[in-house]
């Protein structure tokens, strides 16, 4: 908590991440800065009508970036020598560098998730500030998965990892991403390899667990079928194993979870006690502070202690 005395660090001005550059100045303002922090040269000129729109859009997410990029803008019309040197054939178009080299670009305007990807790769291939500032591009990252925007997601946590190759998170938000693109083989095949370091982490194991989920969720049987079976006989263990790994499937899981409960409740060593294998399965693939997970641990644990 601020005391009376204190005060917020500043936010970077815009003129510190943002600035017009020129032929002159290239080398100080791009390669020699890029030797510290990724920096964004945004090509334009005045009179290019999506660069009116990818231009302001570029300055947003460098600023919300918060130092960790910056951006130099070269009018094409005025300086022609290193747009000549990059084959700049078009315009808007697009480079970041890195430790004084072009490392990405792209022409053309692009949607706003697009721009905010492609910023946090440069953030996250920086490495940031002083605490590594990848925590921030994680965050970004799952940000875009929860979204939807599991392909933007990959892209962000693959360019984490190629700055920390032993970041367990972005491992586990990698192979969450994968899952979400219904690329179960390829999620299996990332998670395989990665550092026996942090192969038995928290982050790792949830992955694990997903991915068993995510293999049973392929041969889950339909939901209506399921519910039918178990209404016209609550005794048929099986069919309401086969619901909740069904609902599951789904994003039901509240529901899965309750199956499985009342599976335990009925016969807790069904099946080798199958119930209460799956239930730790699904709460370890969820956060851990997830309120399914907390309430589900929380009903099972009554009932093995009653």
């Amino acid at each position: 908590m601020l005391g009376l005395n204190d005060s917020a660090p500043a936010a970077p001005a815009k003129d510190d991440l943002i600035r017009e550059g020129s032929d002159a100045t290239f080398m100080q303002d791009v390669v020699e800065t890029s030797k510290t922090v990724p920096v964004i040269v945004d090509f334009w000129a005045p009179w290019c009508g999506p660069c009116k729109t990818l231009g302001p859009a570029l300055e947003a997410a460098v600023q919300k970036a918060g130092g960790k990029v910056k951006m130099v803008k070269i009018d094409v019309d005025r300086n022609q020598a290193y747009a000549g040197q990059l084959q700049v054939q078009s315009i808007p178009t697009v480079y970041a560098f890195w430790q004084g080299q072009p490392v990405d670009g792209f022409q053309g305007a692009l949607p706003g998730s697009e721009i905010e990807t492609f910023v946090q790769k440069l953030v996250a291939l920086g490495g940031g500030e002083e605490d590594g500032g990848l925590a921030d591009a994680i965050e970004a990252a799952q940000g875009m998965l929860d979204e939807g925007d599991a392909a933007s997601a990959a892209e962000v946590f693959g360019a984490i990892l190629q700055e920390d190759d032993k970041n367990a998170a972005a491992y586990a938000g990698l192979v969450a991403a994968h899952l979400a693109l219904d690329q179960v083989e390829q999620a299996e095949a990332i998670l395989n390899g990665a550092p026996a370091e942090i192969a038995r982490t928290p982050e790792l194991d949830a992955a694990h667990a997903q991915i068993a989920l995510a293999k049973q969720a392929s041969n889950a049987g339909p939901v209506a079928e399921l519910r039918g079976r178990v209404e016209a006989d609550p005794a048929d263990l099986q069919a309401r194993y086969d619901l909740a790994t069904a609902l599951h499937a789904k994003g039901e899981t509240a529901e899965a979870v309750d199956q499985l409960l009342e599976i335990f409740r009925r016969d807790r060593e069904w099946n080798d006690a199958a119930a209460k294998a799956q239930l730790f399965t699904i709460f370890e693939a969820l956060p851990a502070k997830d309120p399914i997970a907390l309430a589900g641990r929380r009903k099972l644990s009554s009932m093995i202690f009653a």
